[in-house]
Parts: C-alpha cells; sequence; structure tokens
C-alpha cells in the first residue's frame, strides 16, 4: 500500500533542489482529442449516424442534457485547432477518425467527403511541421453496425479491418503512424458491461463477447494495415490504471493482481503474447467470450507502439459478492490520499511511473507513447479574460516528473499527449467536464489557450522544465 507523498502534486521534491527534467532528443509532444468530441458537423458530408448520436439523443443518458451535434465545431474549425497547436509548439497531434463519416452504414466504398476532409486536416497539420497520429476507432461505432449485433458480433471484426484498410489506402501516401483503438477496455466496459455510455447496454456476456471481438478486430486490421505498406508505424491505445491493494491484506494483493489482469492486461497480453491472463479466466469467462479455433493466433500481432491512456491510480479491495466474478472492487479513480480533480479522480504521479515500469519488465521493454494523460478543472476566464488553471500545471509537473523517472530508469517512452487540446464533449458529461488546454466557449466556440497551456508552450520548447524554477511552475 503506497502512503508516501510522491503521489502529491509536486511529487520528487523530499530533498530539496532537483536537477532540471530534461526528455529525450526526439521525444514528441502533442494533445489527443477524439472525434465524436469536437467535430461536430453529424449531418454534413456524407456522414451517417454513430451509436454516440443515438445515446446522447436518448433522454437522460447525458447529464447535461446536451448532444455532439456541434461539440466544438471543428468540422468547420479544425484550422483553429491547429493554430493552437502550432502556438504551443506541439509536433504531434493524436485525433480520431469518425467510422460513420467515412463508411456510412459501416461497410462498402468509403465515403469520398468523408476522406476529403481528413485529407485537409492532415495537409494543415504537416504545413503546420505536425506529425498527425490517427486513431481509427474511438468509440462511435456506426449505428448500422451496432443494429446488426455491434461489437459482440464477430462480424464486426471483419467489417474492422475493411474500415482500417480503406484509410490507411487513402491517406498513407501522408501519414506514417497510427493508432488502432482507443481504450477498448472502456468503450466494451462501459458501452456493453455496465451501459453508461453508448450503445446503453448492460449484459456481461455481451460486454464478454465484445472484448473478444475487438481483440480479434484489432490482429485482423493490423495485418489489413501491414498489406498496404511495411513502413506504417502501428500502435493501439490502451486505458491503464496502477493497481494497488487497498492494505496489506494478502486478499487484497491477490485482489489488486486479478484487476491488474482485467484492466490493464486484458487485451495488451492476448495482442502481444497470443493468451489471455489466466488468473482473470473466472468461471464462465472462456464460454461467454466464445474463442474459436485460430483465433489467439490472429490476435497476436507485433504492435510497433504501445498508447499509454493514464490518469490515476487504482487501489484495490477484495469482494467475494463482485457481480463481474473478479473477487475485487476497485475504489473509484485512486485512493483519498492526493488531491481530487473536479471529475473526483485522484491525483497520483507514480501511478504513471510505477505502470510504466512494470508494463516494461513484463513485455521485453516495448515502445511506448503516452496517447492521453490529463485532468478536468472548471477554471473560466477572469476579469481580464485569462484562464489561471494554476491546478491544472500542477497536475502536468506531477505526472511528467513521474514520467521523466520512468524514462530515466530505462523505459522506451517516445512521446506525451496531454489530454486534450480543447474544452469539448465529455461522454456522458456532456460540456460539464472542462479536460481542455484551451478554454472552449461554447456559445461562440471560440477558443482561448488556458495558464496551463502557455506553460505547456513553454516546457515543449524546452524539451522539460525546472522543477525550482517559478517560471516552469507557473
Amino acid at each position: 500500500m503506497s502512503t508516501g507523498t510522491r503521489g502529491s502534486l509536486v511529487p520528487a521534491l523530499e530533498s530539496g533542489a532537483m536537477s532540471r527534467i530534461a526528455f529525450p532528443k526526439a521525444f514528441r509532444w502533442g494533445c489527443a482529442t477524439a472525434a465524436y468530441q469536437i467535430e461536430g458537423g453529424v449531418h454534413e458530408g456524407g456522414r451517417g449516424e454513430s451509436i454516440w448520436d443515438r445515446f446522447s439523443h436518448t433522454q437522460g443518458k447525458i447529464r447535461t442534457g446536451e448532444t455532439g451535434d456541434i461539440a466544438c465545431d471543428s468540422y468547420h474549425r479544425f484550422p483553429d485547432d491547429v493554430a493552437l497547436l502550432r502556438e504551443m509548439g506541439c509536433n504531434s497531434y493524436r485525433f480520431s477518425i469518425s467510422w460513420p463519416r467515412i463508411q456510412p452504414d459501416g461497410k462498402g466504398r468509403p465515403n469520398r467527403e468523408g476522406i476529403a476532409y481528413y485529407e485537409r486536416l492532415v495537409d494543415a497539420l504537416l504545413a503546420a511541421g505536425i506529425r498527425p497520429l490517427p486513431t481509427l476507432y474511438h468509440w462511435d461505432l456506426p449505428q448500422a453496425l451496432e443494429d446488426r449485433g455491434g461489437w459482440p458480433a464477430r462480424d464486426t471484426a471483419h467489417r474492422f479491418a475493411e474500415y482500417a484498410q480503406q484509410i490507411v489506402r487513402s491517406l498513407g501516401d501522408r501519414v506514417r503512424d497510427w493508432m488502432i483503438f482507443n481504450e477498448p477496455g472502456i468503450f466494451t466496459f462501459f458501452g456493453y458491461g455496465i451501459g453508461i455510455h453508448a450503445p446503453g447496454i448492460a449484459n456481461r456476456q455481451a460486454m464478454l463477447r465484445a472484448t473478444h471481438v475487438v481483440n480479434l478486430a484489432q490482429g485482423e486490421a493490423f495485418r489489413a494495415m501491414r498489406e498496404e505498406s511495411g513502413e506504417f508505424r502501428i500502435g493501439s491505445a490502451f486505458s491503464f490504471q496502477a493497481m494497488e491493494p487497498a492494505s496489506d491484506s494478502s486478499v487484497d494483493a491477490d485482489a489488486a493482481e486479478r484487476m491488474h489482469a482485467w484492466t490493464n492486461e486484458w487485451f495488451l497480453r492476448p495482442t502481444l503474447r497470443g493468451a489471455y491472463p489466466e488468473n482473470a479466466f473466472e468461471a464462465g469467462v472462456p464460454e461467454a467470450l466464445d474463442i474459436r479455433e485460430g483465433d489467439l493466433e490472429r490476435i497476436q500481432v507485433p504492435l510497433d507502439l504501445i498508447g499509454v491512456n493514464l490518469y490515476s491510480r487504482g487501489l484495490v479491495r477484495a469482494a467475494s459478492n463482485d457481480p463481474w466474478g473478479w473477487g475485487a472492487r476497485v475504489l473509484g479513480m485512486g485512493g483519498s490520499t492526493g488531491p481530487k480533480t473536479d471529475f473526483g479522480w485522484e491525483v497520483w504521479p507514480d501511478s504513471l511511473h510505477d505502470l510504466l515500469l512494470r508494463l516494461s519488465a513484463d513485455y521485453d521493454a516495448p515502445a511506448f507513447e503516452i496517447t492521453e494523460n490529463g485532468c478536468s478543472y472548471a477554471d473560466a476566464p477572469g476579469a481580464d479574460g485569462k484562464i489561471a488553471d494554476l491546478r491544472r500545471i500542477a497536475f502536468f509537473r506531477g505526472y511528467l516528473s513521474a514520467l521523466h523517472r520512468a524514462i530515466e530508469a530505462g523505459v522506451d517512452v517516445r512521446g506525451y499527449h496531454a489530454w486534450t487540446l480543447l474544452d469539448n464533449f465529455e461522454w456522458a458529461e456532456g460540456t460539464g467536464q472542462r479536460f481542455g488546454l484551451a478554454f472552449t466557449d461554447f456559445t461562440s466556440r471560440d477558443r482561448t489557450l488556458k495558464q496551463s497551456g502557455h506553460w505547456f508552450a513553454h516546457v515543449i520548447a524546452q524539451n522539460g522544465f525546472d522543477p525550482d524554477s517559478e517560471a516552469d511552475q507557473a
């Protein structure tokens, strides 16, 4: 059980002065976004309906009663987004491609207008000296595919591989780095397990079946992309939490290991090792997955990059009455020792350091990029028009310090993407949670860099920061 002070907002300062934090020479700095959260334009350019369109228009599903119909209006205002990235000095931008914008019905020939939109975005990024890092799927399944069974249906894996091949065939002449999925553990569990995200299904067996189909889809998509070019660098972005036992008891320690398997390895181990973690195979799980002959061989692929999405740690207690069969319960997004964001998530920078060291050791030191890391605070413009979000700056200082310690310990981390560029449509929370480095006025859709955005630009320009410098602290 970790009870030290390093997980606080200002870690690694116990002994006073600390040397300047400098990142590797070729380190990538950027921001991450998702199509449905920022694009809007849901009825334009031949785009079809997604599960999030249907879900957000269902009464009571979104806390604020909003939809993503307009969001940040990036479909029309992406040049403003590229300008913000350039102002901060970012050399990488992780965005996602909307599947229903490319295949309105989830199959067939690509929609030319949809492809053209992403061509314009990619060209603008390249002109600004920014690497495009597209994610093929960030949760917006075409509703037509959900109507035919969604992710629990095996055919969806084949449809996804077809879509992936069409995208890289269309954009591969100018894009070399790709992410396949964003957080399969989240969109399967929240979407099919507990139903608080689209498509809003609460069924344990459907959730388990979906996880296997998604793993299969990832393997099939990887192979389809490789057929187009052996020069692509292909990864996937997984959701991670450093799981810690909530006490010193052996039963909590065992429970934390099971939750590590479910949370951190359920998608990673089949991908890199061709096997599911055995300590997560509770009664009925193998039957629900419906693993068929040859599936595990098709799932296993040599990803070039492991995308790490991490926000906090998980404190775990053993729980014999757990309805999911895990025999464990995670105490929310972290514990009660560290400060909390406005979303109630614990700020615990050690979680990033600890998770990276464990994954690096367990999986033979793969290459990582931090594809998401950030925090929600509701700071708004003051009388002078400036947004003084000092807590966000403290958050990033803490997590970047922890990341640097992991790199110094030998972990191969090649880039960091802050979540997120803009305050956006935060899924079931609507616009009620603000994660952006830039403030979005949801009436005018104007963007304004927060103080954290200016601080991030300072860090990028120096490729690091000095923990003891006032200029580098705020």
